[in-house]
């Protein structure tokens, strides 16, 4: 029988707060208590909740049959302890069922694994251990934040002991290849890939809803009569999508619920099809040919690449600022510093910085909460130059209250001051050669830009996915 592999990505980012330029050295709050709450419950109560719910009445129905697995962020999950325990206990009965796999990511949902082995190494450790706590299975299978790999980023993930990863079937990668088979790293073949399906998943993630889309509505017996057309020969459907697809970015409304409780039904009787979790997987199927990636791919806008998150000089800048801290940070033994350096590293404070007016552009703008990227990038900026204060007062003193200490600081400051002028000089020229407005009115849209006209999600993060191509 040939395989669907089912996967989630469970998210939810600590956004940061209004910090000013003034708070500087004087607030060391920066993260938003009231967006990061507010935001959970809306899309617990919206998402979280009724699919998880969903997919328990599922599983009870198909018993072992059904299969699904999911990858959820150490800040999703530190969310979820602090916000929607509700939450929390729907997937401990989902990890008690055995029939689903929990997978390991980076804790902090950050793209440490382009900077750091180091941090990577230990973001990794500290998700696995949390996923085993609360869910009692120790991950084999391996995803990076949106799905970022390479041959070398691989490789670390072998040496950490991982049997599969999940990546992207891009296009610019795979040529006349199939994703639909297991393939393996190339640098160390004992790591497996499973490869998205990303027309097949992005018909339920984008276009479900889209009335302008030439196969609407989607039914379980077209979605089936796909499956049953694709090449006899290939083996493995992989669906990997955003678990907010449920209820979020596909509204109730649209029949999303209805459509996902037909679905395993359908195929089950109608399909030679089987549901197995990714380490199940690569069990039963065997590699066909090493992967080669050598420069990073990942699930994000038509490029599949790193553009939404690095790429211009705010992005850059931003990310080389962040990761010259590490050494600092690991030197200093305060639970309160290293909270917030894993909160600060999620990859959705950078996205928020992305200034590509082409393309994916306005997906980028839609799901921003700030009105600019250089609104976003000086945001980080603050709050990330207050917490390298921290980091140089733990360092030189214990007494916080000191002199010495306080002179350092009004120091500092100065300095930061003429530095902020030099930039804001820079940016104010980099926010007028990027203004939205100027983009040309024939430029092609991608992913959720083509998926439906709708209220803003409350999810402020968004990943956007290339056009169904035509069957």
């Amino acid at each position: 029988m040939k395989t669907i592999c089912f996967y989630f990505q469970v998210h939810q980012p600590f956004r940061l707060r209004r910090y000013r330029f003034f708070d500087i050295g004087q607030y060391h709050n920066y993260f938003d208590e009231f967006a990061n709450r507010s935001i959970m419950r809306k899309v617990a109560e919206k998402c979280y909740l009724p699919t998880n719910n969903l997919m328990l009445s599922l599983i009870n129905e198909f018993g072992s049959r059904f299969k699904i697995a999911y990858s959820i962020s150490g800040t999703a999950l530190d969310q979820f302890e602090m916000y929607a325990p509700d939450v929390l206990d729907t997937f401990v009965k989902l990890a008690q069922t055995g029939s689903v796999e929990f997978i390991a990511e980076t804790y902090s949902h950050s793209l440490s694994a382009l900077k750091s082995r180091k941090e990577f190494e230990l973001q990794v450790t500290a998700q696995t251990q949390k996923i085993e706590e609360l869910f009692g299975q120790k991950p084999t299978t391996f995803r990076n934040t949106e799905l970022i790999y390479s041959d070398e980023i691989g490789a670390m993930v072998a040496d950490m002991g991982f049997k599969a990863m999940l990546t992207e079937g891009a296009k610019h990668i795979m040529g006349w290849k199939s994703p639909n088979y297991l393939y393996t790293n190339a640098i160390n073949p004992k790591l497996r890939l499973l490869l998205k399906n990303f027309q097949m998943s992005d018909d339920i993630a984008f276009r479900f809803s889209n009335r302008g889309w030439e196969e609407w509505p989607l039914t379980t017996e077209k979605y089936v009569h796909w499956l049953n057309s694709i090449d006899s020969k290939d083996e493995i459907i992989n669906l990997f999508m955003d678990y907010e697809t449920f209820g979020e970015h596909q509204w109730a409304e649209t029949g999303i619920f209805e459509f996902m409780k037909a679905l395993p039904g359908r195929v089950l009787s109608d399909s030679n099809f089987e549901f197995l979790t990714p380490s199940e997987a690569v069990k039963k199927h065997q590699p066909i040919a090493p992967l080669h990636v050598p420069f990073p791919i990942s699930w994000a806008d038509e490029e599949r690449d790193l553009t939404a998150w690095l790429g211009n000089e705010m992005q850059d800048e931003a990310f080389s600022n962040l990761y010259n801290l590490i050494d600092k940070v690991s030197s200093i033994d305060d639970p309160d510093i290293q909270r917030d350096w894993k909160y600060i590293q999620t990859s959705d404070h950078f996205y928020y910085m992305c200034t590509k007016w082409f393309s994916d552009g306005d997906v980028h703008k839609y799901f921003n909460p700030y009105d600019t990227p250089y609104e976003a990038f000086i945001n980080f900026m603050n709050a990330l130059s207050d917490f390298k204060l921290r980091l140089d007062k733990a360092q030189t003193s214990t007494d916080t209250n000191s002199e010495s200490d306080t002179i350092k600081d009004a120091g500092e400051i100065d300095i930061l001051i003429k530095d902020y002028e030099k930039k804001l000089l820079e940016l104010k020229k980099l926010k007028q050669k990027t203004n939205p407005s100027s983009k040309s009115k024939n430029q092609k849209t991608a992913g959720k830009k083509t998926a439906t006209a709708k209220p803003q999600s409350t999810t402020p993060k968004g990943t956007a996915r290339a056009k169904r191509e035509k069957k």
